[in-house]
């Protein structure tokens, strides 16, 4: 993703698959177009959480060590090599690889990239903002987490932008309670995004996920009624808001993958798998130190 005359993002050259052992085992979508159909619902019991909960510091610990190399010069092809090395390194699987095609191990989402940025020869600048959307397979569960992270210094409107979209996130856990309906979850990130004008993407969702990566569960991130699973004990999904600086609209790569604002305004967005208990959410994406 080099940028253009006018500093805009464009498709940048993608290097290879990365190999992974043949002793670490693959999730079942690996090597054929689409995974299967998820069977056995949302809500799981405490020896399959914990699963996830492993998966998913795996994928914190990655992140934070992908974001603390995400400086100027640096490659987004780079960050996909020392994610994929840590992820493998600890015996879990990238789950992005392989996954309906796509060819790396991260998801790097420079700037007006919205979500599902493809790492290839793009050299972060300062100023840009990154995130890194990195998922665990492990002992046949996955755990899925991002971060966004500022390369040197940012604007002030666009740290704001990172700083809330963080806060944004916490919201949306502290409204996932039992016996609620998963709106309620899009409904808390809205009501705060909306006090700073920011636009809310819509298309893109959180997700069940936990033996699947995704299991078909959709948690919005804005206030709609199409949405309206309650809530149970023992249910895991993501919550992962995309907030921009302008529209909520987006525009498709030709890649099939790469979604950026549809005005090229500046997007940032935040991630945690959690599981819900009788008090609340738990994270389970957290890194280990």
């Amino acid at each position: 993703m080099p940028k253009d005359a006018s500093g805009h993002l464009i498709p940048g050259r993608i290097g290879p698959e990365r190999r992974v052992d043949p002793a670490i085992a693959r999730p079942e979508y690996v090597g054929r177009p689409a995974p299967a159909k998820h069977v056995g619902g949302d809500a799981y019991d405490d020896e399959t959480i914990e699963r996830i909960r492993r998966a998913g510091t795996i994928a914190a610990d990655a992140i934070a060590a992908v974001g603390a190399a995400a400086q100027a010069g640096v490659t987004t092809d780079e960050l996909d090599r020392i994610g994929h090395e840590y992820v493998t390194g600890h015996g879990a699987y990238p789950s992005t690889l392989g996954y309906r095609g796509y060819r790396k191990s991260i998801c790097s989402s420079v700037n007006e990239v919205i979500c599902h940025g493809i790492p290839d020869d793009t050299e972060l600048e300062p100023g840009d903002i990154v995130n890194i959307d990195i998922t665990a397979y492990l002992d046949g569960v996955h755990g899925d987490s991002n971060r966004t992270f500022i390369v040197g210094e940012a604007t002030p409107e666009v740290a704001q932008l990172v700083e809330r979209t963080e806060e944004a996130l916490r919201r949306g856990i502290r409204a996932a309670m039992p016996g609620r309906r998963v709106n309620v979850i899009g409904r808390a990130i809205e009501m705060y995004a909306k006090r700073f004008g920011y636009g809310v993407v819509r298309d893109f969702t959180g997700h069940g996920v936990g033996t699947s990566f995704h299991s078909g569960l959709i948690i919005p991130h804005y206030d709609t009624d199409r949405y309206d699973t309650e809530i149970v004990p023992g249910m895991v999904f993501t919550i992962e808001p995309m907030l921009t600086l302008g529209t909520h609209e987006w525009e498709g790569w030709d890649d099939d993958w790469t979604v950026v604002t549809r005005d090229r305004s500046i997007t940032a967005q935040f991630e945690h798998t959690i599981v819900v208990r009788e008090s609340g959410a738990e994270i389970l994406t957290l890194p280990s130190a």
